[in-house]
């Protein structure tokens, strides 16, 4: 129970963020908001302050800041269907870049708790293909293709997405540059393609600005991660049914916090808080995809608008959105019967 309480406030917390953005902006613009809840279904809880009706839903996923004139046609002064292009705009992505800047905080966070697990090779695999590359240990890698590595968790998810590549690795030793050729090889017993190379496991400590810039790379990981798994989902790398939603999200949640246990009370919060980082990342990054109903969605409409000189029919643009939440719904209900079945087969 503990577990599911835990994901729930994490999740939450994530989304209120997401939604506080948009509240703060349209507030700072002058548009009336005439909602703003937590969750999906029935309300469990309202109150209302001002001008807002605050709701808090049984369905503990998602939520909305619903403003005037948002969706609807409305001849209130202070509705958003009334405010210039600029301003609709800088409300609407708000959202995304408040998950930016939580994600980005929370990365910092980690490092500074956590320390940096540098990409340092500390053993090679006999006839691995880290080995047969000529890399020894001690080497520093760099750079694998065009991605520059930071850490040493980068590289496990690189080669996954680069599996049947030939891959690019510049590394350092003592000091200079080289570059190497290594080709993944399939490893039966785990499952999955590796180079053949266990990383460095001390971590070491940086200074302020360091610890702010190994922050941003991990926020740049998170992103990059996210892209490449829409991409390997889009080209069937990845099945659909290897997708998570809330479900399979609160599991993860779950399993991190037991995995976390044995290593005390520290390792527990600081796991928590990757992961935070990394659904806050995703947010950003998936709210911004040019769908209908999602933040990215509108914002191609504002684009639209802008190069067209004249605002869509709103009547046209509800009709657009409408469909896209309904399609969204249908993904996340097939999602979310997966995550369940998932749960009950593993």
């Amino acid at each position: 129970m503990l577990k599911i309480i835990i994901a729930i406030l994490i999740f939450s917390f994530i989304v209120v963020f997401h939604e506080l953005g948009h509240f703060f902006v349209a507030k700072r613009c002058n548009v009336k908001v005439n909602e703003f809840w937590l969750g999906m279904g029935p309300n469990l809880f309202s109150f209302t302050k001002g001008e807002t009706k605050y709701c808090l839903k049984l369905l503990p996923f998602g939520g909305a800041c619903v403003m005037e004139g948002e969706d609807e046609e409305s001849d209130d002064e202070r509705a958003f269907n009334k405010k210039p292009l600029w301003q609709r705009a800088l409300i609407v992505a708000a959202g995304p870049f408040s998950n930016f800047i939580l994600a980005a905080i929370l990365c910092v966070i980690v490092v500074v708790a956590m320390g940096i697990d540098k990409p340092v090779v500390y053993y090679l695999t006999e006839g691995g293909s880290g080995q047969e590359a000529g890399l020894q240990v001690g080497d520093e890698v760099t750079k694998m293709g065009s991605y520059n590595i930071n850490f040493a968790h980068e590289v496990s998810p690189y080669i996954f997405f680069h599996s049947d590549e030939d891959i690019e690795v510049k590394f350092l030793r003592n000091g200079e540059e080289h570059t190497t050729i290594v080709t993944p090889k399939y490893n039966e017993e785990k499952g999955r393609y590796m180079i053949g190379v266990t990383w460095n496991p001390n971590r070491i400590d940086g200074n302020f600005f360091e610890d702010i810039y190994y922050g941003m790379c991990q926020m740049k990981y998170y992103i990059y991660s996210t892209f490449k798994s829409l991409s390997a989902l889009i080209t069937g790398q990845v099945s659909f049914k290897e997708m998570s939603g809330p479900v399979g999200i609160v599991k993860i949640i779950g399993d991190t916090y037991d995995q976390s246990k044995s290593s005390g009370a520290l390792y527990i919060v600081m796991n928590l808080l990757n992961l935070s980082g990394l659904l806050s990342a995703n947010l950003f990054v998936m709210n911004l995809l040019p769908i209908p109903a999602l933040d990215g969605g509108r914002l191609l409409l504002f684009l639209f608008e802008g190069i067209r000189g004249k605002k869509l029919n709103e009547k046209i643009e509800g009709r657009i959105h409408l469909v896209g939440f309904v399609l969204l719904m249908g993904i996340m209900v097939v999602v979310m019967y997966n995550d369940i079945v998932k749960i009950f087969v593993n």
